[in-house]
């Protein structure tokens, strides 16, 4: 056999034999205005020894920060472009030459997700339109020579409308037979994955006194929950989450779809009124979860014992231009200034970190009175609108600011805005309201009432 035959089969049987790992790489997120440089990243993200990266659109400055680099990419369709896509092969065909033919094969773009939880969404046509936008990207990468990227998109769990026992999963009725099942038989064909967001965090904090948490955070060694159905023991909520996906889809005729962990993680920080968000857990969840899923041989789960389980760790950075609850800014494996806010190793050859994590604080409830009021460094030009916005939702949430009332002070909008904030939110926050106001507003615990102004408060 001749030296260039040897060296063909050589080369052959390496690359039929490689490993797909299930070391798991992050999600790099960019809702903040203090984040490094794309070049920066790249650099950040390789000192956390990731070898994946997903983004949330086709930043092109990232996309060439990751150029040449060993790091395989996941990049994703934006939602708003999904219903148009969907009618289109030519807007298709034009989104993928505007946004990987000028980077691909040289940056390792490997996933290509058509949206971010559409089917959390309300909007009926959105959903609708998600299977036929992915089949008509998969067409366009396929006319366009671009190999080796699987299409997907991004689910969270509540498109389950059973979860618990895993053995019940079941997808809600209003996307199983319309979305889901075409949807599973695109994944299927394609060899694709099924990409979920899973995150223990919420499932617990919903419900604490029932979940345990070091059950959550793979701390347990004496709770396990038992599957009737089954007789499958679960020894974590990671492991139960995920397997309530694997039943579903096997509901629907799919029990061997490959399943892709999107986001998983745990926040270091977050409000008042926000359980168990601390460095100490968010180190502990995001150590055991990449021991677990780095782990050689594969550990897999109680359905599928011995998988490979890849994902991506939720998230880079601290990003404080996101909204919602303070969690929301505070899921980072690294602050804005590229400094690790615990240490993490995403290799998973890490097993014992020398640093000694702070003691949690808030792994209860706070019990207290809290207060809404102007966040440190809020854009003051944009207090007008969201002051206004509090004092429109309900009677009398404003008077004490009007003309004569005691909290009046004309020439100072930054106080009006706090106590229409804790006016506001301490009126509706048992029927879903926030301390948010899209990232101007905060909690306190330190009363801001001052004379004869009482501001109105929020008591856990």
């Amino acid at each position: 056999m001749s030296l260039l035959l040897l060296l063909a089969l050589s080369l052959l049987i390496s690359v039929s034999g490689a490993k797909f790992s299930g070391r798991p790489g992050v999600n790099y997120g960019q809702l903040g205005n203090n984040l490094p440089s794309p070049a920066d990243s790249v650099n950040l993200i390789k000192s956390l020894n990731a070898k994946r990266v997903k983004l949330y659109d086709a930043n092109p400055k990232i996309l060439t920060a990751l150029n040449g680099t060993d790091i395989t990419v996941s990049v994703m369709v934006p939602n708003e472009l999904i219903v148009n896509i969907s009618k289109s092969e030519s807007l298709s065909d034009d989104w993928i030459r505007s946004n990987i033919l000028p980077f691909y094969p040289t940056t390792k773009i490997r996933y290509l997700l058509v949206g971010n939880e559409i089917l959390s969404s309300p909007d009926s046509e959105l959903k609708s339109s998600l299977v036929p936008a992915m089949r008509k990207i998969q067409r366009s990468l396929k006319s366009l020579g671009v190999k080796k990227v699987k299409v997907g998109t991004t689910l969270a769990v509540d498109v389950l409308q059973s979860s618990f026992p895993p053995s019940s999963g079941e997808f809600r009725s209003d996307i199983s037979g319309l979305v889901m099942k075409p949807m599973l038989q695109f994944l299927n064909r394609t060899k694709s994955f099924l990409f979920v967001d899973v995150y223990p965090y919420f499932a617990w904090a919903q419900d604490p006194t029932h979940v345990d948490l070091d059950y959550a955070i793979f701390e347990s060694t004496n709770v396990t929950v038992t599957d009737p159905v089954t007789n499958l023991t679960y020894h974590n909520l990671f492991d139960q989450m995920i397997d309530a996906f694997v039943f579903a889809m096997k509901r629907l005729g799919y029990p061997d779809l490959r399943i892709w962990v999107a986001e998983t993680g745990w926040p270091n920080n977050g409000d008042y009124d926000q359980i168990g968000a601390n460095i100490y857990n968010a180190a502990t969840y995001n150590r055991n979860v990449v021991k677990k899923l780095a782990a050689d041989p594969p550990v897999g789960t109680p359905a599928r014992p011995g998988k490979v389980l890849p994902a991506f760790v939720f998230a880079l950075y601290n990003e404080n231009q996101k909204t919602g609850p303070g969690t929301e800014r505070h899921f980072g494996l690294l602050h804005p200034n590229g400094t690790q806010v615990y240490g993490i190793d995403l290799s998973g050859k890490t097993t014992e970190y020398k640093e000694s994590l702070p003691a949690p604080e808030n792994n209860e409830f706070y019990k207290g009175k809290i207060w809404c009021v102007v966040a440190k460094g809020a854009n003051w030009t944009q207090l007008g609108d969201a002051l206004s916005y509090a004092c429109s939702q309900g009677n009398n949430t404003c008077d004490p600011i009007q003309r004569g009332g005691p909290c009046h002070k004309p020439d100072l909008t930054v106080l009006h805005a706090s106590y229409a904030f804790s006016s506001y939110w301490a009126q509706f926050r048992k029927t879903g309201g926030t301390c948010s106001f899209n990232g101007l507003a905060t909690q306190t615990i330190k009363d801001p009432s001052y004379g004869r102004c009482e501001f109105p408060s929020v008591t856990l």
